[in-house]
């Protein structure tokens, strides 16, 4: 028995999906209004419905708005490939490729957002709704958002689809709302990934949201929610996961590669966990805690800090330099407890030049418990140190699995600034490894074998 709360893109009766799928789903969304407009009828009335979108591309030239609760927006494929090694090849190996562009569900951002425009303005799918109850169970699962191209932005870089600005957004989300989900979605190109303001109850899982200049920002406030299970790296300038003022936020299980300026960073952010991820960046500050981020935890994690490979990227970094830390912190009683942490750069990209870079950085704030990480800091042996490669792919495997012909690098485990007290710092740096005033602050330095 077919329902009258199923749509299929493909087969609406108002407009033509392939030419401008928002405008498909934007009559979609009204005719649900239309049909559900009793709020309280035999102790139901407004189900919501599901929009389904088969494999295909889908121009989006109108924004997509959202203002009804239990909608469900699914595809069939998250289609995900990587733009960023395409736009990197010269054009004339394009025919070559065995794929070119992304696939699956897949819906191309025609939107062309103005500088001074709304933040909003650039999104593909944009969810508001103001008033009581609070809009909720919105799901995104299942296809592609592709921003397509990025765009020139005055810095002067020769290829200007390296720049992560296009002034675009896939899911923009503006009120405050509940149990929203973003499940196995796949997200490219696009300057702003997803977007949320006011979250509570959120699930963002097992989706792959990657060459964007930012993935995940949660903005505004927030509690209560999880981003797991993710595969996940924004561009240079831009966050892979942003958080502000938000309680109680899960992040576990996600694999957070580079290019982001950081991997995870807090603003305000108070009695979270972040536990069981694997992050690597090619610069330091790949965890941030700024402002007054208290009480939250940090274990388990693995850590990889090492040198862009490959060579298109060479020239960009996040502009912060080795004495930054790998981990800054902020904040009062915040537990970095059993991390794995890998520094593996070259000598001469040291900065400043003959610096010893800091692992761990507590900034500011007291009561911080730093416990049983372990630092491994190395540099390659040779004097001919390994050079960057053309091909992402295996620069990048290369530069994961090499592990012989390295020496131990100097480093400063952790760094306690004058302005942070009545810290604890237990076995995680030698005594010769650990800057730290011991008048204020406890400390129990890492055995060192035959010392």
């Amino acid at each position: 028995m077919s329902s009258k709360n199923y749509y299929d893109v493909t087969k609406w009766n108002v407009g033509n999906p392939y030419e401008d799928i928002g405008e498909v789903i934007n009559s979609i969304i009204a005719d649900i209004k239309k049909r559900q407009t009793d709020s309280n009828m035999n102790e139901g009335g407004k189900p919501g419905a599901v929009i389904y979108i088969p494999s295909g591309d889908y121009h989006l030239r109108t924004q997509v708005v959202i203002d009804i609760s239990y909608l469900k927006i699914m595809g069939s494929g998250h289609g995900f490939v990587s733009s960023s090694i395409r736009y990197n090849l010269p054009e004339n190996e394009w025919a070559d490729l065995h794929e070119v562009w992304p696939g699956g569900s897949r819906i191309l951002v025609d939107l062309s957002p103005k500088p001074g425009d709304e933040e909003s303005a650039g999104a593909a799918f944009y969810v508001e709704r103001d008033g009581n109850p609070r809009i909720s169970s919105v799901e995104f699962e299942n296809f592609c958002i592709d921003g397509l191209h990025f765009v020139d932005d005055g810095s002067g870089m020769p290829n200007p689809e390296n720049t992560y600005t296009n002034g675009k957004t896939g899911i923009y989300i503006g009120s405050a709302q509940d149990s929203f989900r973003l499940t196995g979605m796949g997200i490219v190109y696009l300057e702003h990934g997803v977007t949320i303001y006011h979250a509570d109850a959120l699930s963002i899982h097992d989706n792959f949201i990657a060459e964007c200049g930012n993935c995940i920002e949660l903005r505004g406030w927030g509690q209560a929610s999880k981003i797991t299970d993710n595969l996940m790296g924004a561009g240079y300038k831009g966050y892979s996961i942003f958080a502000e003022n938000f309680g109680g936020l899960l992040i576990t299980a996600n694999n957070i590669f580079p290019r982001g300026t950081s991997s995870v960073h807090f603003r305000n952010v108070a009695r979270s966990i972040i536990t069981a991820n694997r992050f690597h960046s090619f610069y330091p500050g790949m965890l941030v805690f700024e402002g007054n981020c208290s009480e939250n935890m940090v274990s388990s994690n693995h850590f990889l800090r090492d040198n862009e490979p490959w060579a298109p990227m060479l020239e960009y970094d996040n502009g912060l330099d080795d004495l930054y830390g790998i981990l800054c912190i902020s904040g009062n009683n915040n537990s970095v407890i059993a991390n794995h942490i890998s520094e593996i750069i070259h000598t001469q990209s040291i900065k400043p030049a003959g610096a010893k870079p800091v692992i761990i950085h507590i900034v500011s704030g007291k009561g911080n418990y730093i416990s049983d990480n372990h630092i491994v800091a190395t540099t390659e042996a040779t004097d001919e140190q390994t050079k960057a490669s053309d091909s992402c792919f295996s620069a990048q495997v290369d530069a994961l699995t090499t592990t012989d012909k390295l020496v131990a690098l100097d480093v400063t485990a952790v760094l306690v600034e004058k302005e942070s007290i009545q810290n604890t710092i237990l076995d995680s740096g030698s005594e010769e490894q650990v800057i730290i005033d011991r008048t204020v602050n406890a400390f129990r330095a890492t055995p060192v074998p035959g010392v």
